[in-house]
């Protein structure tokens, strides 16, 4: 097949410190033969090819200038395929710059919310140029394809997946209610404070936390948002304990007896809910956007603007040790689907049918 180039959004840290979704993602798909091509990282993982990329001195925004940096890199590696996530706009820079080259984009958010992506114009112009759009989520193909009629070439989904090898064992479970992820309103994480704030009263012995902040990194502002939801957390009994590590997040995850995902936004797949599941924890969850795909029947769906209801949620659950069992064992089954085995071969059946495909239209998009 020849190695793959891998390109990261131009603000996605790649470090064990410093690594969002995506990141985390890409390492653990990584091939031996591929490269993954980003900023500059202070230390970046150890155990994945990384090429840096050296932003060109191309007039306009940093994306533009990025686009230049990566296109320099590709130039001399001659990969056999391109896989750019996140960013519509650096793939199609890719696409021109690189003709007779199949670039394919992953797509982790909302396209109708991405630059080059908005209207079904340009969705479809996309789609048309592209050697293959992917996405984490049929909610998020749905998306890709909203407008679109008859479509180009609709997108392929490939879920988002876990090494479940790497998960930690040994923790002792304890009686927490957890949240972990970004410290933002999308996340319905002020939901979740008042919830516990009206359910740790009628549970001694319970305790309540969240790990996260603003953004994924140990250099997370302290946004206007977080300060006012830290005396609310505090009245209601709930730590918070900043950003930390994905190992850490991941022991959390083991500790907590239940983890809550109150997501308001539509999420584009529902990582931490999977993390969650596959932890063992009894998982307490919205339903929106792509978190269904990943729940199935695994989870308590909860409204995440409704702070009672999730109360009612937890007190039942923490009253009920073999419903959490239970919950536990039906998540961490539904987990194996999304183990990385079966998700590096769907992705090498992906590259495998793109540079097929690409070689029969002689470099042109079908």
């Amino acid at each position: 097949m020849g190695h793959v180039a891998i390109v990261l959004p131009p603000r996605e840290g790649f470090s064990p410190g410093n690594a969002g979704a995506i990141a985390l993602l890409v390492r653990r798909m990584a091939g031996a033969d591929d490269v993954v091509l980003g900023m500059a990282q202070a230390a970046p993982f150890a155990d994945v090819r990384f090429r840096a990329v050296r932003p060109s001195w191309f007039p306009g925004n940093l994306a533009r200038r990025y686009a230049g940096g990566v296109a320099g890199e590709i130039a001399r590696l001659d990969p056999a395929l391109v896989e750019v996530h996140n960013r519509p706009d650096v793939a199609l820079f890719l696409a021109r710059r690189f003709p007779r080259l199949p670039v394919v984009l992953f797509l982790h958010n909302d396209p109708q919310g991405m630059r080059a992506m908005k209207s079904p114009a340009e969705r479809a112009r996309l789609l048309g140029r592209l050697a293959r759009v992917v996405t984490v989520s049929a909610h998020l193909r749905l998306r890709v394809l909203e407008g679109l009629s008859p479509p180009p070439r609709p997108p392929m989904v490939l879920p988002n997946c876990l090494d479940l090898g790497e998960l930690p064992t040994g923790i002792v479970r304890t009686e927490t209610i957890l949240f972990a992820g970004r410290v933002v309103a999308d996340k319905g994480v002020d939901s979740f404070v008042a919830a516990c704030g009206l359910a740790l009263p009628h549970l001694p012995g319970w305790t309540a936390e969240i790990v996260g902040a603003d953004r994924f990194g140990p250099d997370s502002p302290e946004t206007p948002w977080l300060a006012a939801l830290r005396p609310k957390a505090a009245a209601a009994g709930v730590a918070m304990l900043g950003y930390r590590p994905h190992a850490d997040v991941l022991a959390a995850m083991a500790r907590a007896a239940i983890v809550v995902v109150p997501s308001r936004w539509a999420e584009p797949f529902g990582l931490t809910a999977l993390e969650a599941m596959a932890a063992g924890a009894a998982l307490v969850a919205s339903d929106r956007g792509g978190l269904p795909e990943v729940t199935g029947a695994a989870a308590v769906v909860i409204d995440p603007d409704d702070p009672a209801a999730i109360a009612a949620a937890l007190i039942e659950l923490a009253h009920d040790p073999a419903r959490r069992a239970a919950l536990g064992a039906s998540g961490m089954a539904r987990a194996r689907l999304f183990d990385i085995a079966p998700a590096r071969a769907r992705l090498t059946a992906l590259r495998s049918d793109v540079l097929a495909a690409w070689s029969k239209t002689r470099g042109h998009p079908i």
